[in-house]
């Protein structure tokens, strides 16, 4: 069974992003699943302002051109 993650928005909840895990990246820790994710919206050009991101894993991540304005990346390993 294929599992999928949301990226969603820090207020209000709305989903931003979602993607489904390889079955590689779904067997890791939330945070580096999360990280996965952020790198495919960035790919994707998804706007991940004011997104949860609390505790992604995002160490080695390309995150430039990504909009993070107002993100919570509080225990996020950067």
């Amino acid at each position: 069974m294929s599992q999928s993650i949301k990226i969603t928005h820090r207020y209000t909840g709305a989903t931003l992003y979602e993607c489904a895990l390889p079955d590689e990246v779904a067997a890791m820790s939330r945070g580096r699943q999360l990280g996965y994710a952020i790198q495919g919206a960035v790919k994707a050009g998804a706007n991940l302002a004011d997104a949860y991101l609390a505790d992604a894993y995002l160490a080695y991540a390309n995150l430039a051109d990504a909009y993070l304005a107002g993100a919570n990346l509080a225990g996020a390993n950067l």
